[in-house]
């Protein structure tokens, strides 16, 4: 009996030796890679295979739920590719806990990644906002910016709060190496100033759930800030200022042709006292006893006539 085992045990250190030596082994220790979620009703997991020993290997995904002792296996190796598991929404669930582990099996033996706990809830990564739409406007006082809207995914139902989502854009002009980002919290729309007219931009966006990661970025959109924004105001002040200067100057000879001077047209000349019978030089002098007073002047009962030389008495 001894001896039967004796030679049970060379015999497999023999197959050993000459599969060592011809380069074969058990599969390397898989590795999941990445679980994502779209939406929170399915989601898939990826996983990078170790190496396979020289021999065909076999992978699977085994998971369990968090309080349920019964293991499963994968749903669906086909819909997500090659070395990945899609989970139906027959399969999800949120709010529970996943404990994914990766297996890989050769002749030679096998292996096991470390299992991974997912929550779906926390795994949302969903597909880029759609619709970019770029279109420059002017403001009341005639300042350029350039207008910037899009739609959420088609796939995320924000408008009944099942997704509370926010968006990111960036732009650079063309040539430019760097991006610029601006955090448009829930707006669908922003609106970027200080632009360069005859410059061309381009435009992506990306948006993340409330828990969960940023979308992969949309598809650029570009458009060029037209020139003759500027140049039309700029158009205006030269018009404005040269006919302002032809009426000065017109104004300033035609003055000069009349013969006034500018003072005369400032402040014109006071005119003498109208009132008929009025007497100037009286005004002048300040002596009312030594002249007469036109009597179309004088009010009833107020003078009277004293003598031949018409004196007044009050």
């Amino acid at each position: 009996m001894q001896e039967n085992m004796t030679s049970v045990l060379a015999f497999i250190l023999l197959f050993l030796n000459i599969s060592l030596l011809n380069g074969q082994s058990p599969p390397g220790k898989p590795e999941i890679h990445k679980c994502r979620s779209p939406d929170k009703e399915t989601f898939t997991c990826w996983w990078n295979p170790g190496t396979d020993g020289g021999l065909p290997t076999n992978y699977s995904l085994t998971y369990s739920k968090e309080g349920d002792k019964t293991t499963h296996e994968c749903p669906d190796y086909k819909t997500s590719g090659p070395n990945s598991c899609f989970f139906s929404k027959q399969y999800t669930s949120i709010w529970k806990i996943y404990v994914i582990t990766v297996n890989a099996t050769n002749e030679m033996g096998s292996s096991a990644s470390d299992p991974l706990y997912v929550d779906v809830t926390y795994i949302v990564e969903p597909e880029p906002p759609r619709n970019l739409t770029l279109e420059v406007r002017q403001l009341k006082d005639k300042k350029m910016y350039l207008w910037i809207k899009w739609s959420p995914p088609n796939i995320t139902d924000v408008k009944t709060g099942w997704f509370t989502m926010e968006y990111e854009i960036r732009l650079k002009s063309e040539g430019a190496d760097e991006w610029e980002n601006h955090f448009t919290g829930q707006q669908t729309h922003f609106k970027v100033f200080d632009l360069y007219p005859g410059q061309k931009y381009f435009v992506q966006t990306r948006c993340k759930p409330d828990h969960g990661y940023w979308s992969r970025w949309g598809q650029e959109n570009s458009i060029e800030i037209p020139s003759d924004f500027t140049l039309k105001d700029t158009t205006v002040w030269i018009i404005v200022a040269i006919l302002s200067a032809v009426v000065c100057l017109i104004t300033v000879w035609a003055v000069a042709l009349k013969g006034y001077s500018m003072m005369t047209c400032i402040f014109p000349p006071v005119p003498g006292p109208k009132i008929k019978g009025f007497d100037t030089h009286l005004l002048e002098t300040g002596s009312p006893s030594k002249y007469k007073v036109d009597r179309r002047l004088a009010l009833p009962g107020r003078f009277h006539k004293l003598d031949n030389a018409g004196m007044l008495d009050s």
